[in-house]
């Protein structure tokens, strides 16, 4: 296995979430009960995750500045838009 530098891996694993957010944003059709159910996760379990990562670099996010981060949109537009 090819050995990673700390900011290597950083730089992986925040091109792999970006692109599973963009993923789940190019698929709304993918309810998130269905992921929740499916997968144990939904679009609010990445956005609490993220939440939580900024807390503890001391970033004070709110919910809906999260949601729209994961979402691409406010999360009542996503919801009106989408959720069946």
């Amino acid at each position: 296995m090819t050995a990673l530098t700390d900011q290597q891996r950083t730089e992986l694993e925040a091109a792999a979430f970006r692109r599973l957010v963009a993923h789940l944003r190019e698929h709304p059709e993918a309810q998130n009960i269905d992921l929740m159910n499916l997968a144990g996760f939904c679009r609010n379990c990445l956005a609490k995750w993220y939440r939580a990562a900024a807390e503890e670099k001391g970033i004070a996010l709110s919910d809906p500045e999260v949601r729209e981060t994961i979402y691409g949109m406010p999360y009542d537009e996503w919801k009106a838009k989408y959720q069946k």
